[in-house]
């Protein structure tokens, strides 16, 4: 069976289809009206309600004591955190720009609509991170820094893996090369950030860099919601294109998940190792396995780490940094950053 090509979605489009059951994830003709009051996918309109909630600004958190902690890093610590933010704030950058790629052969607006706040939100990442070193670092340092993805080898492999598929989708249009660029930002949003997110809130059990631990908070708290979305996603397409989902199509999907933890085991057992205080390469290897579980059988798909199943106990402290309804600053007295006063996230991913 061929791919089928994907059209573009006319701004200006009078003759979309307005009736909901008409309405489709790709192929269908949109009117690209942003109608809160009618739409296909239910589950947008409490994602789109969490996402709003979860604004905040990269500011709003004192990264003082972190500027005093920097210098005084261990050197393993400090080559970590050079090297992991360097990585990260690689990744964002990407996402901002392949999204509104992607929303152009999305035919559903509401999903597009959450797709135009996932690009603002990679933003406001990519100035956290910005932020984060120009409190900590001479202008000199924060450039060599950001650059270090060209640089290093290990680094540049794997922003290449999923920069590539991106790019493959740029060249060409069609159901399939979208579905692997889903798949791609699913790995991307659920095992690529997770060795960076661990590091930063281990330095901060062990007392140090405290705003930065706080600053990743927010931003996992983000990913959080992203990673609900392109499963949500992918799942709409599940049922809606079958052709999409056969036997040789998902053994595809499911070597690029592999791929996925496999790449992201290797960068967090390089910048980690057994050198940092709190952490070990198998630490480091349990917990993606675990992760990499989780992200696969939300998709409806049997384990792929038989030994892995269940959270390891030695990592358990992670999901309690990232509680995405625990999400706390000290900027004026505590204040909490989540602005719901009555819905919460529910992270079963």
């Amino acid at each position: 069976m061929t791919n089928k090509l994907l059209k573009k979605n006319a701004l200006f489009n009078p003759d979309g289809d307005i009736e909901i059951h008409l309405r489709k994830m790709i192929g269908g003709n949109s009117t690209n009206l942003n109608d809160f009051n009618n739409m296909r996918y239910s589950w947008v309109s409490d994602w789109y309600r969490q996402a709003m909630n979860n604004f905040w600004i990269p500011e709003e958190i004192n990264l003082t004591q972190d500027a005093k902690d920097y210098p005084k890093l261990e050197p393993a610590e400090r080559k970590a955190y050079d090297k992991i933010l360097s990585f990260l704030v690689f990744l964002d950058s990407l996402q901002s720009n392949n999204l509104p790629s992607i929303s152009e052969y999305i035919t559903a607006n509401e999903i597009n609509l959450c797709l135009h706040i996932q690009a603002f939100q990679e933003c406001v990442h990519s100035q956290s991170y910005s932020y984060m070193l120009d409190s900590i670092c001479s202008p000199e340092e924060r450039n060599e820094i950001l650059y270090q993805w060209k640089t290093d080898e290990l680094l540049l492999e794997r922003n290449t893996f999923i920069g590539d598929c991106y790019n493959d989708f740029q060249e060409n249009k069609n159901d399939f090369s979208l579905m692997k660029t889903l798949i791609a930002n699913y790995i991307l949003e659920g095992i690529y950030f997770y060795s960076g997110f661990m590091f930063f809130y281990n330095l901060s059990r062990n007392g140090k860099m405290p705003g930065s631990a706080q600053e990743i908070r927010y931003i996992n708290r983000d990913e959080n919601t992203h990673l609900w979305l392109f499963r949500n996603i992918i799942l709409e397409l599940k049922k809606e294109e079958p052709e999409l989902f056969t036997a040789d199509k998902i053994a595809l999907y499911e070597d690029m998940m592999r791929e996925g933890v496999r790449q992201e085991i290797k960068w967090g057992q390089y910048v980690i190792g057994d050198q940092i205080q709190g952490l070990t390469q198998q630490m480091i290897a349990d917990y993606i396995h675990y992760l990499g579980n989780l992200r696969w059988t939300s998709l409806g798909f049997e384990p792929l780490f038989p030994e892995n199943l269940t959270e390891p106990e030695t990592m358990n402290w992670v999901s309690q940094y990232s509680n995405a309804n625990m999400v706390k600053t000290d900027f004026f007295e505590a204040k909490s950053t989540a602005y719901a006063k009555s819905s919460a996230l529910i992270d079963d991913l």
